[in-house]
């Protein structure tokens, strides 16, 4: 599953404040450019992703038809499901996450 990958779940959750190239979102990220790549290379495949050029080099954008709908879902699910009110239940410490 291409969603099932800490850098592409990165990627997802760096393109989700705007567009970005490869070397922006090499620097949210700190990984090397050439993982960056293939990354969105996957992601793209899947039409999870989408590029453009702009002026010589390309930006990357989330699909605004299916993921950026699954991400508010998932949002929404961690504000009625986690119990702190954490961001992420991945990173809470209560019982009811761990």
């Amino acid at each position: 599953m291409n969603l099932a990958n800490p850098l592409k779940i990165g990627i997802l959750l760096s393109l989700r404040e705007k567009e970005k190239s490869v070397k922006e979102i090499e620097n949210d990220l700190y990984m090397e450019q050439s993982k960056i790549s293939h990354a969105l290379a996957s992601l793209r495949k899947c039409n999870i992703v989408k590029t453009k050029k702009k002026g010589k080099s390309r930006v990357y954008y989330l699909n605004k038809k299916t993921v950026i709908p699954m991400l508010n879902l998932l949002d929404k699910h961690v504000s009625l499901n986690c119990p702190n009110g954490c961001n992420s239940c991945m990173n809470c410490k209560c019982e009811e996450c761990s």
